[in-house]
């Protein structure tokens, strides 16, 4: 057997410890090296994984002053935070794994693509969509000719009104300022994932949404600055301690009670919840990102495309209909329904467990991802990795775009780019 990739983990939050971990269970992976300025972050992961002391840093840069100590680098900071360590460790010969976005400027993401580039090293942003059974069962009934041309798609992600309120109004993505837009932070995903199954590049793109709900205008009569002194909470869907409490009961479920406190009992949650973030009223926080937003896009050739993120849903798998000129398809993210036009109808089950957030795995997406960029790094061959740097910049350009068009009510033309590989057909 071969020896076994090292990796180096900047960022020892949720993400970081994901890939830490779903690295380590292949048996394949050992993690060598841990960076974060956070204690109990940084040690509770280099504790788990048996990180020698002399390995632990609190500042990525200290890797820049040691030989290097693994073959990749997992870089998985506040999404402001990435350029940074993704530039300086590219050129020290890292492999990156780097979660998405890449960054939140295109001038940030694209000194990233050219480090890599010139560094000759492997990069995969974290575009953990493209790697789930469920798209694969997809991608192969569009490559197989099963519906024909595409011609077009309509696209949901129901974020989940909890998510929202935990995330996106209370948490660290609330703030275009100090993270990116909701667009980016959280639906760069499903851009990039329509691309990878349409085929095609963009061409045009315009958008709509705002911020709806959580806002002061919208709070209701009688409500108190935090949760825990408010008299009309009991009757808040968006209640800190309705969200958070019920996961005291759930001790292997890490996501999102790790993010609210370290301290995993009653008490801590509530002095968490007295203290801090988490437990403000949604209705009087700093956020200014969207709670509701639809893109509308065109791609070469005249295939269109719609997509909606909505806060006020349950957070469930991305719904998706995709209509060709010989059959559609309905998926939920765990089935896909063919009406072909020809033969009938048939369910097909792609076989996914698990749910649609990051503690369930985004529904095999994240092990997937990791299995395929060991064996990139294990083997030298690129083609195990779904999307380049360069593919990957131009999803995100089509981002910035959308976020162009609803801000200034117009429809954005794409300038011209190298198409995305497209998929087989027959």
């Amino acid at each position: 057997m071969s020896a076994p990739v090292t990796i180096a983990i900047i960022g020892a939050g949720v993400r970081g410890r994901t890939y830490a971990d779903r690295a380590a269970a292949t048996g394949r992976a050992t993690v060598t090296a841990v960076a974060d300025p956070r204690p109990h972050a940084r040690d509770t992961l280099a504790a788990e994984h048996a990180v020698p002391a002399a390995a632990v840093f609190d500042d990525w840069r200290a890797l820049l002053d040691t030989p290097r100590v693994a073959d990749v680098a997992v870089i998985a900071t506040q999404d402001a935070d990435h350029a940074d360590p993704a530039v300086a460790l590219a050129r020290r010969g890292y492999h990156l794994l780097l979660e998405k976005p890449m960054a939140t400027t295109e001038a940030d993401c694209e000194r990233i693509v050219t480090a890599a580039e010139d560094a000759g090293v492997l990069l995969a942003v974290c575009h953990v969509l493209r790697y789930t059974p469920y798209s694969r069962a997809l991608t192969s009934l569009v490559a197989g000719g099963r519906l024909g041309d595409i011609v077009s798609v309509e696209h949901l992600e129901p974020v989940g009104w909890w998510h929202q309120a935990h995330s996106y109004v209370r948490g660290n993505w609330r703030r275009e300022d100090t993270s990116t837009s909701m667009l980016m932070a959280k639906s760069c995903h499903d851009l990039d994932w329509l691309t990878h199954l349409i085929g095609r590049p963009a061409v045009r793109v315009s958008s709509f949404g705002g911020l709806y709900e959580f806002r002061p205008e919208r709070r209701p009569e009688g409500a108190a600055d935090r949760c825990l002194d408010c008299a009309v909470e009991a009757d808040c869907p968006y209640s800190a301690p309705r969200i958070y409490r019920p996961l005291l009961d759930e001790p292997d479920r890490l996501w999102p009670l790790s993010v609210v406190t370290d301290d995993r009992t009653e008490q801590g949650l509530l002095t968490a919840l007295r203290d801090g973030p988490y437990g403000r009223c949604v209705y009087a926080c700093d956020n200014d990102v969207v709670d509701h937003q639809v893109v509308n896009l065109e791609y070469t050739g005249g295939v269109t495309a719609s997509f909606t993120m909505t806060a006020f849903t349950p957070l469930e798998q991305r719904k998706t209909r995709v209509f060709g000129t010989r059959a559609s398809v309905e998926g939920d993210g765990r089935t896909l329904t063919v009406h072909d036009f020809l033969h009938g109808t048939e369910v097909i089950d792609t076989g996914l467990h698990g749910g649609a957030t990051a503690d369930d795995g985004h529904g095999g997406g994240d092990q997937a991802l990791v299995d395929a960029f060991l064996d990139a790094v294990a083997t030298g061959h690129s083609e195990q990795i779904l999307s380049s740097g360069r593919e990957s910049l131009a999803t995100h350009q089509l981002v910035w775009a959308a976020e162009h068009a609803r801000r200034t009510g117009t429809v954005v033309t794409l300038p011209a780019t190298t198409p995305p590989q497209p998929l087989t057909r027959r």
